[in-house]
């Protein structure tokens, strides 16, 4: 593998390597086919998708044995004719597997989920679906990226999230994270954590070093899942449109950093995040990610063997490479994941992004509030595994 060339966050230069693929879409969408499962708003706090309609039959509380009905029983209660003509229409418009008439676990809910996934397919096969010009594909990240990583992260990491509400319902912003571990499984967890838990249900887009676009397969699914490379120009444009944008600014420093100096924040480059933040006025979300410091512990490096590779570090851990394959299985550490409080750019004049001291003072503000929070939440755990 020849060396890898890291792009630096806060170059404005053009992406060189990497390109773009092609917006796959062979036809327009067939009558009939249905809306997109994203396109589908659930109502909050029911079971499957939408509320069901409250339990009717019941007889009225206080009536003495043998009583006359009276004129009003049995007739609906108010705003039930609104509430079935809602539900009626909603019927029209939503696909019938998202409706919750059978119980889940019933056959029909089996024959739904069936019927649903042969349509997924179909769609693969007859190309019938949409990525961006970076290479997004939402619907599969959604049914089958997610899917994956999601028992990994509720069962094996248990990734407990604090401070969703920080992260805006709207509107471009960038997450900056502290980035450890080796692998980045912290910001595939990251990536989940916004998922799956913010109310508005938005999607992360993280910047990843262009080593991840050298790699067959990884190169692929990376670009699927909504990845791009770290450059501004790349960044610049995602904010602008609206986008969740996820940076970890230690880079290779930070993943790779030896145990010993677990939790210790590495050098944030330039500032180069800030000065995209402060050109489209976005929100600056710092991260705080415990846990991923201890699933592989790097007790040391074949610099040697890493330069033969063309990789940034060889890691050398307890169980790998000695274990072989199952030493690369990371250990099953309890991570916390927790936003803190945005910091605004949006009062800043357009000029204060080539303003080198306002990026220094932003980009030490970010860091000092994640290694606070850091240092915060290791005190608060009670254990590494639990």
């Amino acid at each position: 593998m020849a060396d890898a060339k890291v792009i630096p966050f806060d170059d404005d230069r053009s992406r060189g390597g990497a390109q773009r693929p092609p917006r796959r879409r062979s036809g327009p969408r067939r009558p009939g086919e249905g809306v997109k499962a994203r396109d589908v708003k659930a109502a909050p706090g029911a079971p499957g998708r939408l509320h069901g309609d409250a339990p009717g039959g019941a007889a009225r509380a206080g009536a003495a044995p043998g009583a006359e009905p009276s004129a009003t029983e049995g007739a609906p209660a108010p705003g039930a004719g609104a509430r079935a003509g809602s539900r009626a229409a909603r019927r029209d418009t939503v696909p019938e597997q998202a409706l919750p008439s059978e119980p889940r676990g019933g056959s029909g809910s089996w024959e739904r989920r069936i019927a649903g996934g042969l349509a997924f397919l179909r769609r693969r096969l007859t190309g019938e679906y949409d990525v961006d010009d970076f290479g997004y594909d939402a619907e599969l990240t959604d049914q089958v990226l997610m899917s994956l990583l999601r028992p990994i992260y509720d069962h094996y990491f248990r990734v407990e999230v604090k401070g969703i509400e920080n992260i805006p319902a709207d509107g471009g912003a960038l997450i900056v994270a502290n980035h450890s571990g080796t692998l980045p499984w912290d910001g595939l967890m990251m990536q989940v954590a916004v998922h799956d838990n913010h109310p508005h249900g938005r999607h992360l887009r993280l910047l990843a070093a262009d080593l991840v676009f050298m790699l067959p397969v990884v190169n692929e699914l990376a670009r699927k899942a909504g990845h791009t490379l770290a450059c501004a120009e790349d960044a610049g444009t995602l904010l602008e449109r609206g986008e969740l944008v996820g940076v970890m600014p230690e880079g290779f420093k930070g993943i790779g950093k030896p145990f010993s100096e677990r939790y210790k924040l590495q050098r944030f480059g330039r500032g180069g995040f800030v000065s995209t933040a402060l050109r489209t006025g976005s929100p600056i979300v710092p991260c705080s990610i415990v846990g991923a410091e201890e699933i592989y512990p790097m007790i040391g490096n074949a610099k040697t063997l890493a330069r033969v590779l063309g990789i940034p570090y060889f890691p050398l851990t307890p169980t790998f490479p000695w274990l072989g394959p199952w030493g690369a299985v990371p250990l099953p550490t309890k991570w916390t994941i927790q936003f803190g409080e945005a910091i605004p750019t949006d009062g800043y004049p357009p000029e204060a992004a080539e303003d080198p001291m306002l990026m220094f003072n932003l980009t030490d503000q970010v860091r000092e509030q994640i290694q606070h929070t850091l240092y915060k939440l290791l005190v608060q755990r009670r254990s590494v595994f639990f």
